[in-house]
């Protein structure tokens, strides 16, 4: 029976802890049930998390569709007990999310084994979603105020967004275990969009390494099209914080262990039965992650390079059972008996065999022994997130001599810099490393065994737990002091409810619409027309369209619709109910014919890229484009432009995926100003707006007007909105208000 772990008496915060898998392992025998707490890097990790906090863990139990009705009911009961949450999945659900979905597309997909996606993928995304969404209901449930939400893993990719839909203000942190692959690999995947939206529901994501951090920031910024600042991705109105966290192991609690007087004596029996002969280990899941054919191989050409270390040496190879029903899986468990067999009958003498395989699992009791009587250690995954064998071969090394040799793409690599760093793919440079390895001197040994220990200590799993919770905690706080601070107040929409005579100045893209690669892609929906409509028609409220587009999209877009249009940034102005525009600035277009050309040809050398004319200006559009050279080749047209136009009556501005070359005097401050020519005393002006364009709005309000920016980039704006659904959200709450002169009498 799992014990119940110790009670904080501060119940609030609870963590929530999310997982695929719970902690523990069911099992009935003689007819009863009893729960078996399970191995594994994040059950480690976590418990010290879920026992001092009191948290809760969610999770899916495993396969009980054997049980009967009773057990089931035990085990339920028991689980509640050890403050344990299951989410039960049918048995056709895991073999489709599980083994399907997210074994047989996202692992190796994120460990960039490509051959081995599986081409039916699509079958399996709806069964993926589907779990996610069956977590999302089980965790929503047992949430309660100030709770926090730590996720982990691929298995649940989505589920962050899922439960921001239903708990929108809630604590939510995502960590990833597995490697998060470059753009160009993960761009493979056709659900990308969904996956990094559904990761971005969290206020923090974590990573093992920076690689790992930049590869998510690369793709969030070539599929969303959002660019990051440092760590920090705008989504939503929120900020999501972006973090590298390299998880770790218990350090003291496997120095503890390796002292004890069993160990030591398993690791002199150990060496005694192999005297005259250096100890090679390998201990791994049997995954094709992992490296080990080309492992095997690296031996085998080391024996070819150095015929004299025949006898000299033995490889021990421990490969733990894995995922026995997936066929890639079974496959390379033939492919390396195969291959093992082969080498020792090549190699073998009467007393000697240079390999030794066991496909089994094996206990820490029978490891640790090894881990200290090892000479040394291989580690060669073709792609790990982080992979913590390594780790725990350095922490039992208490003599400090030894050698870890270290793939360049396991996580830990990023660490433990004074291994012998490899490429996992070389067998030549395997073999190297090993041969080095075997002929090191003791004092090179205890020179990188000192450091590789030093490490270690000062970073282990509790180090890493309480980094990642103290950057939730900012995090959280940073969107919470944001939502406090510039959230829209009651008060002030009851004033946009009620005021006696109430203009509405609404920007276009991005405030009403979410932005197109294209500006004749953008055009209206049937459900802006409508609330539009229903705007005009209220009493004493007049709407203002103001948008940087030309003056015929808009007419064609808004025909029918009784709204004051505002084209290119106010140069344009055409009343409601009137057809003729009017122009609200003498124009000057000297600096045109040049301006032109310098971003026309800025547009060849950046594939994507465009050039609109309008009538005061030239904008550069890069949306298309592809994103990281885009921006190289934004701010190199931005200075040039500075400087060739220094002493000309124009501006350049940056705004959302364009730079924009305008005459100077031409804003949409010119709208605000119109307006208040012609506003009745004492009418309350409302300007809502999502980029620098908007900020000319905002300057030139009056006193008692409201400023609402959309997003979360600083601006001067009194208030905000996380996105254009919010604004129609608003909008649709005024137009469905009580008549003002009714509403002002209550």
């Amino acid at each position: 029976m799992v014990k119940r772990p110790h009670m904080s008496a501060k119940e609030a915060p609870r963590y929530l802890i999310v997982s695929n898998r719970l902690p523990v392992t069911a099992e009935v025998k003689e007819g009863k049930l009893a729960l078996h707490s399970s191995a594994g890097g994040l059950a480690t990790a976590m418990t010290h998390v879920h026992e001092r906090e009191g948290a809760v863990w969610i999770g899916w139990p495993g396969e009980t569709a054997a049980f009967d009705v009773g057990t089931r009911a035990e085990l339920d009961r028991q689980l509640e007990e050890a403050r344990m949450i299951p989410v039960h999945l049918t048995t056709k659900q895991v073999e489709r999310f599980y083994e399907g979905f997210c074994n047989g597309v996202l692992w190796p997909l994120f460990h960039y084994l490509l051959d081995k996606v599986r081409l039916d993928a699509w079958r399996d995304w709806a069964a993926y979603r589907e779990a996610n969404e069956r977590f999302a209901e089980i965790v929503a449930k047992n949430y309660r105020p100030g709770d926090r939400i730590w996720i982990h893993d691929y298995h649940l990719l989505l589920l962050p967004a899922l439960l921001r839909q239903r708990l929108p203000h809630a604590s939510i942190a995502f960590f990833l275990h597995i490697p998060f692959p470059a753009s160009g690999v993960f761009r493979i995947l056709p659900w990308r969009r969904e996956i990094l939206l559904g990761m971005l529901g969290a206020d923090l994501v974590g990573f093992h390494t920076h690689a790992y951090q930049r590869h998510f920031l690369s793709s969030v910024l070539r599929l969303l099209g959002v660019e990051s600042k440092l760590d920090a991705v705008p989504h939503e109105g929120r900020v999501v914080r972006i973090g590298a966290f390299p998880i770790s192991i218990d350090t003291a609690d496997f120095e503890k262990r390796v002292a004890t007087p069993e160990v030591r004596k398993a690791t002199d029996e150990i060496r005694a039965q192999n005297t005259g002969a250096k100890l090679l280990l390998g201990v791994d899941r049997l995954d094709y992650t992992k490296g080990l054919r080309r492992r095997v191989l690296a031996v085998e050409r080391l024996l070819e390079r150095a015929p004299d270390l025949a006898g000299k040496f033995k490889f021990i190879q421990i490969a733990a059972p894995s995922r026995t029903r997936v066929e890639a899986y079974g496959q390379l468990r033939r492919s390396l008996d195969e291959m093992v067999g082969r080498i020792n009958a090549r190699f073998s003498t009467i007393n000697w065999a240079p390999v030794q395989y066991l496909y089994q699992n094996i206990g820490l009791e029978q490891l640790l022994p090894l881990y200290r009587a090892a000479d040394v250690m291989l580690v060669t995954p073709t792609r790990d997130g982080m992979n913590l064998v390594a780790k725990e071969f350095v922490a039992c090394r208490d003599e400090e001599n030894g050698v870890l040799v270290l793939s360049e793409f396991a996580g830990a690599a990023w660490e433990l810099g004074e291994a012998l760093i490899v490429n996992p793919y070389d067998v030549d440079e395997i073999a190297r490393a090993l041969h080095t390895a075997l002929l090191m001197p003791e004092e090179e040994q205890r020179f990188r065994m000192t450091r590789l220990r030093r490490r270690v200590r000062k970073w282990t799993v509790h180090t890493w737990a309480a980094a990642f919770e103290r950057s939730f905690q900012q995090a959280v706080e940073q969107n919470q002091k944001m939502r406090d601070s510039l959230a829209l107040p009651a008060v002030e929409i009851a004033r946009m409810k009620t005021a006696e005579h109430l203009i509405l100045i609404l920007d276009y893209d991005g405030t009403l619409v979410p932005f197109a690669s294209q500006p004749e892609f953008a055009p209206p929906d049937r459900e802006l027309l409508d609330l539009l409509k229903k705007l005009t028609a209220r009493p004493q409220t007049e709407v203002h369209v103001a948008s940087g587009r030309d003056r015929y999209s808009l007419s064609q877009w808004f025909a029918g619709v009784e709204v004051t249009l505002h084209a290119e940034h106010g140069l344009w102005g055409r009343p409601a109910g009137k057809k003729e525009w009017l122009c609200k600035a003498t124009l000057n277009n000297e600096w045109k014919e040049k301006a032109h050309e310098i971003m026309e040809d800025f547009a060849a050398r950046t594939p994507g890229a465009f050039v609109e004319e309008k009538t005061a200006a030239l904008c550069w559009h890069f949306r298309r484009c592809d994103p990281e050279f885009a921006e190289f080749q934004e701010r190199e047209l931005r200075l040039h432009l500075g400087d060739i136009f220094s002493n000309q009556p124009v501006e350049v501005l940056r705004g959302s995926k364009i730079v924009e070359l305008r005459q100077q005097g031409v804003h949409k401050g010119l709208i605000v100003t119109s307006v208040m020519e012609t506003a009745p005393p004492g009418a309350l002006v409302v300007a809502i707006g999502d980029d620098a364009t908007d900020e000319d709005m905002f300057r030139h309000l009056p006193e008692r007007g409201i400023g609402i920016h959309v997003g979360v980039q600083s601006s001067s704006a009194a208030y905000s909105l996380p996105s254009h659904h919010a604004v129609r959200a608003l909008l649709k709450e005024i137009a469905e208000a009580r008549r003002p002169e009714l509403a002002a009498t209550t």
